[in-house]
């Protein structure tokens, strides 16, 4: 479907409306007050729904957004998956929790999320903004901006999220909110996790001086457990198709402990009229802490006997005489964001608006990995993949066994075995904006502003390392644990559901008693910097009048850009005598860039009817090259053995002159508003989109002045054999075309149904990419088509929501997924969650909450929907809650 395509159906659309809307009020009964839809009273999530239609309704740019009316609450356990319920915005899952976003089709490196209109550094900064780290206490409200105007930074070429928090002085008195909560999720371990919040609101000095103050903590503990593919055989059939056969199968478990803690101050003060100073203050913490235990099982190609074949996938086969891995990983994830901000408005001269802003924000995130690897010989297994939903696989060895990893049965032995990560990202910033009422014609006003700002990211890491394998004086007598892996992926398919794991705290004594002092080395190959100097200019226009007598009001802008970027690092070669592991420094290099971007933005609505609007706009957005895992600018190295000793060397190849993605957007909606918050909306989306970035696995003729050639197993290597893992990322040089259109309802059922308080709100959104050639850039976690529905029912003392998310089928590479290292296909799942709430009395509520509550597991495959490549199950969770409110 094109583009005008989307535009006739929009003013079709529009004239069905328009015929209901004057055949509804020619219907109605003529003894009913022309108001009796204004006087039903909404409260609770009816009044958040309606509240959000109402700011969608009045504000000039695309947007859709969630407004939570009471302080301290919100109608999701997390903000991601809240953010998820609204038209064009997709949640992205890390290990089981809603972590990153992305909007209309775009990855979440190419969203921008901002916090009351300014950047909130995340505290790491790798594959886009990660919300876990806010707790939902943080939001008075969300909005979603999928056309910008000038005087908004540049950055969000998908759109841009802004969390706006708690401004005291828009609240009426004094409000005190105290919440508890426990959580349970299903396959964690342990018992129930307890939150806290507490929130303070409150004027002072008549009026003129507000103040808000927020405290939460949370525990939280759950697990994520996945069988997966992770690497194929291929060779090639007479008929010129590929054969897939399983190369290397995994089983990996992660158990995770998560402490979280936040703190929110805000102050508004009015001393005289037309002044209006502001400071907020946020400090956000995570501290979480993985257990990773694995199970590999590297087949070796000659000792594969296919029993079943479709022709393109070995779905029965047969292995002996190989190695399995026991892979134990204990990691700490420790993450902190903060900001803080100063803001001056004065309206005291005669149609001015004059505003300034001070902004510094912050992440930090220290990540520590220790790992335990035993290696033993699996003498025979069968691996069953005929049917995608059981995947069947068995072996000789009993791995439960603890006699199995007697140490003079391993092939492979080691600890310690991990890296270590420091991120800092920081952001200083100076704005100016204002805005000039003139009332001139159609010209209402003009604004114009700057701003400077400065951002920094920067890596340091090292390594901790023992170089070989562990000697027999500091191998623990029991090199397992007692403690054994129960119930693996929750009765999904016939794998083994127990198995021992590698004891640390043994290999910890081990150490210690023999004397032995695993040292930290800094790791120059995994160590960056990135700095950049962005100023900015805008000036726009905002207009109001009549086009054949439909009113409309609008804006024209245009922005100026220009970006000064060095990326610094480090030259490295050779291993240090210290540890093999890691390269010595030889030298540093700095690498320098330029670019300036011109933004053009247009945004109009016009009023068919005082309810009836079309809304139409088209902008230049952009999007700055940043630190993930698909642009990397700093070429990094990191280097380790296989479980045959082979050497493998993993390297990611140094983009620091990538360009900005940039894109032409334009929209096109019709919005129809009736009864207090009741609307129907269908809008049609077009980007053009340049510069798109893509990784790929490449394997030059030489690196750093080795030779490498690809061998029989598709592996890069040198001609001592070791392995090279390079990728390369660049700009795609052809445009890519995004097409699609959202379509959102919400309904109030109380005209239509004996009972009152039930009602529905729901979207659907179409999502479609052009080809993309052989170029590269690759739209990750794109789901063609997504639904959201949620219904509901509420009085003044129960109230009760299902929702319901669907996302059809989503591609990954590597650079997106750790499972996905030659590539996979998330299948398409809808997942319900279910929230009851009790209102004790004025003061005194409770609800539950489940989430997740069919238990859907995640699976996907490789190519084609008959070649199984994993199946992920995280489980259900539960939670029970009391507020109390004064």
């Amino acid at each position: 479907m094109t583009f005008k395509n989307y535009a006739l159906l929009s003013t079709a659309l529009a004239g069905l409306l328009t015929v209901s809307s004057a055949m509804a009020q020619e219907a109605a009964s003529p003894a009913a007050p022309a108001d009796d839809a204004t006087e039903v009273v909404v409260t609770g999530f009816r009044k958040s729904l309606a509240s959000a239609l109402k700011n969608k309704k009045n504000d000039t740019r695309v947007s859709d957004g969630i407004s939570s009316e009471d302080l301290g609450k919100f109608p999701s356990e997390n903000i991601a998956e809240a953010i998820q319920r609204i038209p064009g915005v997709q949640m992205a899952n890390v290990n089981g929790r809603g972590a990153t976003i992305s909007i209309r089709g775009l990855g979440p490196q190419y969203a921008m999320t901002t916090v009351n209109g300014q950047s909130f550094a995340s505290a790491d900064f790798n594959d886009g903004f990660r919300y876990d780290i806010i707790q939902t206490e943080l939001a008075s409200s969300i909005q979603v901006y999928k056309s910008p105007t000038a005087d908004m930074d540049a950055g969000g070429l998908a759109g841009t999220v802004n969390i706006e928090t708690v401004h005291p002085l828009d609240k009426k008195g004094r409000e005190l909110v105290v919440s508890v909560k426990g959580q349970k999720s299903n396959n964690a371990k342990g018992g129930i996790t307890p939150k806290a919040s507490i929130s303070y609101v409150d004027q002072f000095d008549g009026g003129k001086l507000g103040v808000f103050l927020g405290a939460n903590y949370q525990e939280l503990s759950d697990r994520a457990d996945y069988l997966f593919m992770d690497r194929w055989f291929t060779s090639a059939n007479t008929d010129g198709t590929t054969l897939y056969t399983p190369r290397r199968i995994r089983y990996r478990r992660i158990d995770r402990d998560t402490l979280r803690q936040q703190f929110n101050v805000a102050v508004q003060y009015r001393p005289v009229a037309g002044l209006e100073l502001g400071l907020s203050a946020i400090h956000s913490k995570d501290n979480t802490r993985y257990d990773t235990i694995q199970q590999v099982f590297l087949f070796s190609q000659s000792n594969i006997t296919t029993q079943d074949s479709d022709g393109l996938t070995a779905l029965k086969t047969t292995q002996t005489n190989y190695t399995a891995e026991n892979n134990r990983q204990l990691e700490t994830r420790n993450l902190s964001s903060e900001a803080l901000t100063g803001t001056v408005k004065w309206t005291g001269f005669d149609n001015w608006t004059l505003k300034g802003v001070l902004h510094y924000t912050q992440g930090k995130a220290y990540l520590t990995e220790e790992a335990a690897i035993l290696g033993i010989n699996i003498a025979s297994s069968t691996l069953d993949m005929s049917d995608p939903n059981d995947i069947k696989f068995t072996t000789s060895n009993d791995l439960s066994d603890a006699a199995s990893y007697d140490s003079a049965l391993l092939t492979r032995n080691e600890y310690p075995d991990g890296a270590q990560h420091a991120n800092i990202s920081d952001e200083v910033a100076a704005q100016f904006d204002a805005t000039r009422w003139i009332d001139m014609g159609i010209l209402s006003s003009v604004s114009f502003g700057g701003k400077v700002k400065r951002d920094t990211l920067s890596r340091y890491s090292t390594r901790r390392d023992l170089d070989g394998s562990l000697s027999a004086a500091n191998t623990p007598a029991s090199p397992v644990s007692t403690t054994i892996v129960d119930n693996f992926l929750d009765g999904a398919d016939t794998v083994d559901r127990t198995w021992a794991v590698p004891d640390i705290i043994a290999y910890r004594a081990a150490l210690a008693a023999s004397g032995i002092d695993v040292p930290t080395v800094f790791d120059p190959t995994g160590s960056y910097s990135v700095s950049r100097n962005i100023s900015s200019v805008y000036a726009m226009a905002n207009l109001k009048g009549d086009v054949f007598n439909v009113p409309f009001h609008g804006n024209l802008g245009i922005r100026y850009e220009d970006t000064k970027q060095l990326v610094n690092g480090y030259l490295a070669s050779g291993s240090n005598p210290v540890n093999s592991n890691v390269s010595l420094v030889t030298g540093t290099y700095s690498t320098p860039t330029d670019y300036d971007n011109v933004l053009p933005s247009a945004n109009f609505v016009f009023n068919l009817t005082p309810d009836l609007l079309i809304r139409a706009a088209a902008a230049k957005v952009l999007v700055r090259p940043i630190l993930d895992t698909n642009s990397n600018l700093a070429t990094t190295i990191s280097t380790g053995t296989n479980s045959d000793g082979v050497t493998v060397n993993t390297i990611a190849l140094g983009a620091a002159t990538l360009k900005p993605l940039t894109a032409n957007q334009f929209d096109l909606g019709i919005e129809w508003y009736y009864g207090d918050g009741n609307g129907l909306s269908l809008s049609g989306f077009l980007k053009d989109v340049k510069n798109g970035t893509y990784s790929s696995l490449v394997c030059p003729a030489s690196f750093d002045g080795t030779a490498l050639s690809t061998n029989s197993d598709g592996d890069c290597v040198s001609t001592t054999g070791a392995i090279y893992d390079i990728t390369e990322t660049k700009n795609d040089t052809s445009v890519v075309k995004i097409k699609g259109f959202e379509i959102n309802w919400q309904q109030s059922f109380d005209h239509w149904l004996p009972v009152k308080g039930f009602g529905v709100t729901s979207n659907y959104t179409h999502v479609e990419p052009s080809s993309k050639g052989t170029s590269g850039f690759h739209l990750a976690n794109l789901s063609e088509n997504t639904f959201n529905a949620t219904g509901y029912w509420e009085n003044k003392t129960f109230s009760a929501r299902l929702s319901a998310n669907y996302r059809s089928a989503y591609t990954q590479t590597s650079a997106e997924s750790f499972f996905a290292r030659e590539g996979h296909t998330i299948r398409g799942r809808t997942l319900y969650d279910l929230t009851l709430g009790y209102n004790i009395n004025s003061r005194l509520s409770a609800s539950f909450g489940a989430l997740n509550i069919t238990n859907e597991k995640e699976e996907a495959y490789k190519d084609i929907a008959s070649r199984w490549q994993m199946t992920s199950v995280t489980g259900s969770s539960y939670y029970i809650s009391l507020q109390y409110k004064m």
